[in-house]
C-alpha cells in the first residue's frame, strides 16, 4: 500500500459516516375522483407520501386505504396536471406539525403553513399530529365555572372549565356570531379557532371583526375553507385540536372553537365514500361516527398539573332537523348542547337560544345549589308560558285560572329581555346571577320600570 493512500486513510479514520438509506419509489396507476391508486410502495394507514410531478411541485398525500398490493392515497392539494406513472415516495415526518408560542397571532392552513403575510413561523418544536389519549381516570374533574360573557349561558346553561359543548342550529340562525361573542368575552389564556369548511370570506371577517388586534395576540386561527380538499379540511380540525393539546400540556387554559363539526364529518364522508366504504345512515359511512368521538375526546381537562381545553363545536342541523345523524351523534358525545331557534331569530331575538331544548350536563358540578334552583325555576316559568302561549295570544286565557301561569305572563317581558343580548355587550358571571334573581323575584314596581332599571340591556357590566 502506498504512503499516499495510508495518509488518506489515516485522515479519514474516526470520521462518522452516515450512509443514506435508500428511497423506494412507487408509481401512480389510477386516479378516480379524489382517490389515487399506487403500486410498488410500502406504507401504512395514516402515513404520508410525496407525489412527484414532472410539471409542477410535489404534492403531499395520505394513505387512506389499501387492497392487496395497491394503496389508496388522498392528496392534500390539487393534483391538476398529474400524469399516469408519476412517482410516489414515503415522506418521513409528514405527520409532524410545528408548535410553540410563536404561533400566537398567526393564521395557518390545515398543514400548518402560514396564510398571513407575516413570514415563516419559526417554531422551535414539532409534535406528531395525532396526540396521545389521556387515561379518563387521570383527568381533572370539571368543577370550576367558566365566564363566557353571555348572560343566558352563564346563568341558565353554566359552562365548566374543560367542558365540551355543541352549538346546534340551521344555516343563518347566528351560531357563528354567538361563537364570535364567546371568543371575545370568555376568560382563557389561549384561544384556538378552527374554521373548517366554511365560506372563505368568513376567515378574514372573523379575524378583523370578531377577534380584532387584541384578540389575535392570544389566538391561533386554523382555516380550511370549503373549496379545499376534504383531507385538508380533516387535517385542519385535527391540527386545531393538536395545538390546543400542546398549550394544555404547557399548563394553559385553552378555549377551542371549531366551526363546524358537521363540515369535519362531511369531509370524512367524502374520503370514506371515495375509497369504497358503503354508506349507512343518510349517506354517512360508519367511519364518520368513529371519527367524531376520537376528535372530541381529545378536548377537556388534562392530567393533574396540566391545563384545560374548553371546547365549543358548531353543529349544522340540515333543515333545522335536530335528529340529523351528525347532530344526534354529537349530542351523545358532548357535555351539553345549546340549540338556536330559527323562530326566535326571525323575531329578532338574539342570541336565539332555545332555553327549553338546551342543556349543560356539567352545570350541577360547577354551580351552587341556589344557582341551580334559580335556573330550574326560570326554565319552568318560561316553559309554563310557552305551553299556554296559543291561548294567551288569542285572548282565550282568563286571568286567575292558574296562579303559576299568571305569574309567568307577568314576568315574560323581563324573561325575554334577560335572554337577549347585544353583539358587543358582555355580562359577567355574577352580574348574570343578579339579573336572574331580579327576574324571578316578585317586584312591586311596574314591569316596564323593572325592565329599564334592573335588566338594562344597554348597560352590561363585567
Amino acid at each position: 500500500m502506498s504512503d499516499q493512500l495510508l495518509k488518506r486513510l489515516s485522515r479519514l479514520k474516526g470520521l462518522d459516516y452516515q450512509v443514506p438509506s435508500p428511497v423506494s419509489y412507487g408509481q401512480i396507476t389510477r386516479l378516480i375522483g379524489l382517490t389515487l391508486e399506487a403500486v410498488g410502495i410500502k406504507a401504512s394507514m395514516g402515513e404520508y407520501c410525496l407525489i412527484h410531478q414532472e410539471k409542477g411541485p410535489s404534492v403531499e398525500a395520505e394513505v387512506v386505504g389499501f387492497s392487496g398490493d395497491r394503496i389508496y392515497l388522498m392528496p392534500i392539494d390539487l393534483v391538476d396536471g398529474l400524469a399516469p406513472g408519476a412517482r410516489v415516495s414515503p415522506l418521513k415526518g409528514g405527520g409532524d406539525v410545528e408548535v410553540g408560542f410563536e404561533l400566537l397571532g398567526r393564521v395557518v392552513n390545515g398543514v400548518g403553513k402560514p396564510l398571513d403575510s407575516l413570514g415563516p413561523l419559526r417554531c422551535k418544536a414539532t409534535v406528531p399530529l395525532q396526540g396521545q389519549n389521556i387515561n379518563p381516570l387521570s383527568r381533572q374533574p370539571i368543577n370550576q365555572p367558566l365566564d363566557v360573557g353571555i348572560r343566558a349561558i352563564n346563568s341558565l346553561l353554566s359552562v365548566g372549565r374543560g367542558q365540551r359543548l355543541g352549538l346546534f342550529a340551521g344555516s343563518g340562525v347566528g351560531k357563528s356570531v354567538l361563537l364570535g361573542m364567546m371568543t371575545r368575552f370568555t376568560e382563557a389564556d389561549i384561544v384556538i379557532v378552527g374554521l373548517i369548511g366554511e365560506r372563505g370570506r368568513e376567515v378574514k371577517e372573523f379575524i378583523d371583526n370578531t377577534l380584532g388586534e387584541e384578540g389575535m395576540r392570544r389566538a391561533v386561527v386554523v382555516a380550511s375553507p370549503a373549496d379545499e380538499s376534504p383531507l385538508m379540511r380533516l387535517r385542519a380540525a385535527q391540527l386545531a385540536t393538536r395545538l390546543a393539546e400542546y398549550f394544555r400540556e404547557q399548563g394553559k387554559n385553552v378555549l377551542l372553537l371549531m366551526d363546524s363539526l358537521t363540515r369535519y364529518a362531511q369531509a370524512q364522508r367524502e374520503i370514506a365514500l371515495a375509497v369504497g366504504e358503503p354508506p349507512a345512515t343518510k349517506g354517512y359511512p360508519p367511519s364518520v361516527f368513529a371519527k367524531l368521538p376520537k376528535l372530541v375526546e381529545r378536548a377537556g381537562n388534562g392530567e393533574q398539573g396540566a391545563g384545560s381545553i374548553t371546547a365549543f363545536y358548531t353543529v349544522l342541523t340540515e333543515g333545522d332537523d335536530q335528529q340529523d345523524p351528525i347532530a344526534d351523534s354529537a349530542r351523545a358525545i358532548l357535555d351539553g348542547h345549546i340549540v338556536l331557534s330559527r323562530q326566535l331569530a326571525e323575531r329578532g331575538h338574539y342570541p336565539a337560544i332555545d332555553i327549553e331544548q338546551s342543556i349543560s350536563r356539567a352545570m350541577p358540578q360547577v354551580v351552587s345549589s341556589d344557582h341551580l334552583q334559580a335556573a330550574m325555576g326560570f326554565k319552568q316559568l318560561y316553559s309554563k308560558f310557552q305551553q299556554n302561549s296559543d291561548l294567551i295570544s288569542i285572548g282565550a286565557y282568563a286571568r286567575g285560572s292558574d296562579a303559576e301561569t299568571d305569574f309567568a305572563i307577568s314576568r315574560m317581558p323581563l324573561m325575554n329581555a334577560f335572554l337577549q343580548q347585544g353583539l358587543n355587550e358582555s355580562y359577567a358571571f355574577k352580574k348574570s346571577l343578579t339579573d336572574l334573581a331580579l327576574v324571578l323575584t316578585p317586584n312591586p314596581q311596574s314591569e316596564q320600570q323593572a325592565a329599564q332599571q334592573n335588566i338594562s340591556m344597554g348597560n352590561p357590566t363585567r
